[in-house]
């Protein structure tokens, strides 16, 4: 079988509360030891660890799991620049400007849109 390159191709997420380690690497297409080594190199993939250290992931693990395979596999970044991106993506204040911009924007071309009609 093999391995979907893009999240399109990735089964979808059950509706469940916790995934274990193996759940998650099929969901992901992620390797069990890929996961365990991600989860030192990016601090937003932190799993719930219960008896015997077991990891139990949550559905926002999951997507950013993917959000990481997507930035690694089918983007092309490094670790280090997935992490950045990871960390700028996660930056609500660079977020909030930029949706205030483009909902300027789409204001600005509606306005635009409606003089040519007119006329």
């Amino acid at each position: 079988m093999l391995e979907p390159s893009h999240n399109d191709e990735l089964p979808v997420i059950p509706g469940k509360r916790y995934f274990t380690i193996g759940e998650v690497s099929e969901l992901c297409a992620v390797k069990p030891h890929v996961l365990r080594y991600w989860e030192q190199e990016f601090p937003q993939l932190n799993p719930v660890k219960r008896r015997g250290n077991r990891r139990y992931y949550q559905r926002q693990d999951v997507l950013t799991i993917r959000q990481i395979r997507s930035l690694l596999y089918d983007q092309g970044f490094t670790i280090g620049g997935a992490r950045l991106q990871m960390s700028n993506d996660s930056n609500p204040s660079d977020s909030s400007q930029l949706n205030q911009l483009v909902v300027r924007m789409i204001d600005d071309l509606e306005h635009l849109l409606d003089l040519l009609k007119v006329k």
